[in-house]
């Protein structure tokens, strides 16, 4: 790990990139785009942004940067993953495509668009473990939600448990944030809000504070 501010990457394939910089410069990281398995060796962290996961999934492969990036995630590099990049960093994924590529580091089941489509985006306060102060404000775009997680991970956040949150009873109480060891992922997009304490999380796991 670098000294001083942790040097950490933001994927920029496909997605809200320019958010997620923009919130971890705020947070104290030294924030950069990462396009090359080059300038993926060169970063403490990294940031897998929202976006469409089965795009990101077909760029990773195009650019060269699948098995460095699987590589790194093994080698326990810290990584935090929005929405797409939620289902990406998950272990496994319901109603994906069969060609979609995961990079694993987490032991979760993920249901991809699980609360709907982008008309069925809402928001929502949400009691978040480890982010001191208020709610969170959660952003849900086509979000995942995790189907179900292995003992190893913590879960940090749930929507709440009442059938008024879009997709219906199913969707009460989905767990939409969790980490395990050094990764870091949310269903919903906290670069959106101007509330940096989610990335100000992240880039204390990447110091090793947490």
């Amino acid at each position: 790990m670098s000294t001083g501010e942790p040097r950490i990457g933001v994927l920029a394939l496909q997605g809200d990139v320019r958010e997620h910089l923009a919130a971890l410069r705020s947070s104290g990281a030294r924030a950069t785009t990462v396009r090359r398995a080059t300038e993926l060796s060169e970063v403490d962290g990294l940031v897998i942004p929202g976006g469409e996961s089965t795009t990101i999934s077909r760029l990773l492969e195009t650019f060269g940067l699948l098995e460095p990036l699987r590589a790194r995630i093994a080698g326990s590099m810290p990584a935090y993953g929005s929405c797409a990049g939620m289902i990406l960093l998950a272990g496994k994924v319901l109603d994906g495509r069969e060609d979609q590529h995961q990079l694993g580091g987490l032991d979760v089941i993920v249901r991809r668009n699980a609360f709907g489509r982008q008309v069925d985006s809402f928001e929502e306060d949400l009691a978040f473990t480890g982010v001191p102060g208020p709610p969170v404000h959660a952003v849900f775009i086509r979000a995942p939600w995790v189907e179900s997680s292995s003992p190893e991970v913590d879960v940090l956040a749930r929507v709440s448990d009442t059938p008024n949150v879009p997709g219906g009873e199913m969707a009460a109480g989905r767990i939409v944030a969790v980490r395990q060891g050094p990764v870091l992922a949310t269903a919903f997009h906290p670069e959106l809000t101007g509330d940096t304490r989610v990335h100000r999380l992240f880039v204390e796991m990447v110091e090793g504070k947490l």
